[in-house]
């Protein structure tokens, strides 16, 4: 039996054609997507198409688009065998990220993609992003895929989607996975190596809730949708310089429920007085803190120098290796499913979708 595949049109740059006659930029019509790239006709599948009402700009991406796109994929999630997301390059590590906790023990592929040029372009990278992205997803074994989770196609590497982050605005090679290998290479033939590739394990702070409130053994072996994410929450990014009144402003949001901590290095952070006050204070507040690296690649290991001493021990979180994107979708999730900072912390810091590395 052929697998049935849905492509989903959220927005962005692949999903729009050059007018021949005026030379702007208008919206593809995805009814008409074999008519456009006749050489998805060669892949051995079904595909149906659904597009956003009013497609967006990926800048204009949060938490309401988010849960729209989940609820898309959720409702329809026993019709089809995968799903091929076209989004904007700008927040796709962000919406990927998210989608991979929002969507509990995946048994099937999600995998984002889209591009640097109009789909329309004379040397658009469209084309060869979405005919893989649509094989990924159609590749089975025993009828079942093999692909089982969150993933960012782009430029010939298949991605962990909360692995990633968009590292360049020019280059059709926009994407990294600094820690973390591709799961797949695409070349002269289609390479997957499914020994990276995400086996689900029932430490989840969601299941585990779940089954406390029912006081019943809950199947781990079904996809549970969990739409309900936190949203006060705040990056903060330290710079040499950064002020008093700057730290308190952000620590002192109304309401605001976590932190992601952008430290240097390997966690390291100023030591002045003031500025360790004010964390502990927030810290009091129930407000959670996680510490993640400004750098590209590495982790946070505080204690590892006597700048993040401190940091410790105060009783921030660690965000080892985890990039931002993930870091902030995990926090939004955790925050909604966790009750306790001891809670938090162990979760956190355990690998709940292989966002990091143990």
């Amino acid at each position: 039996m052929k697998p049935n595949i849905l492509l989903i049109y959220t927005g962005g740059t692949i999903g729009m054609m050059k007018d021949p006659e005026t030379k702007a930029l208008r919206a593809f019509d995805f009814s008409k997507l074999l008519v456009h790239i006749p050489e998805i006709k060669q892949l051995d599948c079904k595909i149906d198409t659904y597009s956003f009402d009013h497609p967006i700009d990926s800048s204009d991406m949060n938490i309401e688009e988010w849960r729209k796109l989940g609820n898309v994929i959720h409702e329809r999630y026993d019709n089809y065998d995968g799903f091929v997301v076209l989004h904007g390059s700008d927040t796709m590590s962000y919406t990927g990220s998210t989608l991979s906790f929002m969507f509990e023990n995946l048994t099937k592929p999600i995998i984002l993609t889209g591009s640097q040029l109009p789909i329309g372009d004379l040397r658009t990278d469209a084309k060869e992003n979405l005919i893989t992205s649509l094989q990924l997803a159609t590749e089975q074994y025993n009828n079942e895929p093999i692909i089982k989770e969150v993933c960012i196609y782009f430029e010939y590497q298949l991605y962990r989607a909360n692995r990633t982050a968009k590292m360049n605005a020019e280059h059709f090679e926009a994407f990294s996975s600094p820690n973390y290998p591709p799961l797949a290479i695409s070349g002269v033939h289609l390479n997957i190596d499914e020994s990276l590739l995400w086996k689900w394990q029932v430490d989840d702070p969601a299941f585990a809730k779940a089954n406390t409130e029912k006081s019943l053994l809950l199947d781990s072996s079904r996809m549970r949708y969990r739409p309900d994410l936190v949203e006060d929450v705040v990056v903060l990014k330290l710079f040499p310089g950064i002020t008093k009144k700057v730290v308190q402003a952000i620590c002192g949001i109304p309401g605001l429920k976590g932190i992601i901590l952008e430290t240097y290095g390997s966690g390291n952070a100023p030591t002045q007085k003031w500025f360790v006050d004010i964390l502990s204070e927030a810290l009091l507040k129930n407000i959670r803190i996680v510490n993640v690296t400004q750098c590209v690649g590495g982790a946070v290991s505080m204690g590892k120098y006597e700048t993040s001493v401190q940091l410790k021990n105060i009783g921030l979180v660690s965000g080892k290796d985890v990039t931002t994107e993930a870091a902030l979708a995990k926090m939004m999730y955790l925050l909604q499913h966790t009750d306790s900072i001891e809670d938090f912390r162990h979760y956190f810091e355990t690998s709940l979708r292989g966002e990091i590395s143990e």
